[in-house]
């Protein structure tokens, strides 16, 4: 972490993997993109395979990582998304099981996919289930001591184990496990939503402390948590104060950073709440939000705008650059995510996008 930067996480989205959050490094212009790629992307270009194997074995993932950064290299030159040398990437932790690890943990199904991340199966935890659970001894279940064998085989082979994995958030891993239920519980039986979120909560903060741990030892310190709030749009901001925020403040109390995730919906209804939160170094929102008023609330926290893949893929170029304009204007400095871009966008548009970024940020 840059000393002139402590207060801060950047997005990040490492090839083959969903969007998680990084450290600043002190070189980030006013206005950064982020570009991501779909797994349907690679696939098409490349022929790697996103099944379990991607997921469980570290070695092999790293030759695809290697192959994708020397083909974001080759179709996007000068814009560095492949990295200055990319066959000495080592394999690391980057989008392991996708979003779904917290999941996995309490036993949740996951079907892998060739050409996409891994999706829970809808066999969720009925109430008595939820009634009963306890947060697991990591290292007992199935899936934390695979990836603690993976980290093994990294630290061996490389030395130092590198990556981030996606935690995602309290209300995301909870509707997981239990469904769109959940939600049903937070009206009619709040105490057993509080239980699944305290056990939830509980897991997530071990698992980042387990793996922290183990990355520490082998030279790489690791001192942030982030949480993905995709769902928070579904729970009023009222619900989201009362019932989600004091999880959110629990996570964020037990490391030195927290970022936040809000997905690309509107902000406006939870941004003061995210406020709240002491070290919150990072946050994003949708187009539609009031860019001002974030910037006034989290003015310490680096930004960032969700910007949709349909707008990157069907907008026009000039309605992409005034939204840049605008975004540059309110937002600013920040990052803008483009994420999941899938294999049908051209690759001049991506091209023509970071040009733009550049002549408006001055870059």
């Amino acid at each position: 972490m840059n000393p002139d930067h402590p207060f801060q996480l950047r997005s990040y989205i490492a090839p083959g993997a969903p969007a998680t959050r990084r450290p600043c490094d002190g070189t980030e212009p006013p206005l950064r993109i982020e570009f991501g790629f779909t797994p349907r992307w690679y696939r098409e270009r490349l022929g790697i395979d996103f099944s379990e194997r991607w997921h469980l074995d570290p070695l092999h993932r790293r030759e695809t990582v290697v192959a994708m950064k020397r083909e974001l290299n080759r179709r996007f030159p000068g814009l560095g998304l492949g990295g200055v040398s990319p066959e000495d990437t080592p394999a690391n932790l980057d989008g392991v099981h996708g979003a779904l690890l917290v999941a996995r943990v309490f036993g949740i199904p996951a079907e892998y996919y060739a050409d996409n991340w891994p999706a829970a199966t809808l066999e969720h935890l009925p109430e008595d289930r939820i009634a009963g659970l306890e947060a697991p001894s990591l290292p007992d279940t199935p899936v934390f001591a695979q990836l603690l064998e993976q980290m093994e085989t990294i630290g061996r082979e490389y030395g130092r184990i590198e990556g981030y994995l996606n935690w995602q958030g309290v209300l995301n891993n909870a509707q997981r496990i239990r469904g769109p239920e959940i939600l049903t519980d937070l009206m009619v039986n709040p105490d057993l939503a509080h239980h699944l979120f305290d056990v939830v909560t509980e897991t997530m903060i071990s698992g980042m402390r387990l793996v922290y741990a183990r990355q520490r030892k082998s030279g790489v310190l690791v001192r942030h948590a982030t949480v993905s709030n995709c769902f928070v749009n579904m729970v009023s901001p009222q619900d989201y104060r009362e019932h989600l925020l004091p999880y959110d403040l629990r996570i964020a109390e037990a490391f030195e950073l927290m970022g936040i995730h809000n997905c690309a919906w509107n902000v406006d209804p939870y941004i003061k709440d995210y406020a709240s939160v002491a070290n919150l170094a990072y946050v994003d929102m949708g187009l539609s939000s009031d860019l001002n008023r974030a910037r006034e609330l989290c003015p310490q926290a680096r930004r960032a705008l969700m910007y949709t893949p349909m707008d990157l893929a069907n907008k026009s170029l000039e309605e992409v650059h005034a939204d840049l304009c605008r975004i540059h204007t309110e937002l600013g400095p920040c990052d803008v995510v483009m994420a999941d871009i899938d294999h049908e966008t051209p690759d001049a548009r991506v091209l023509a996008v970071a040009a733009m970024a550049r002549e408006i940020s001055g870059a």
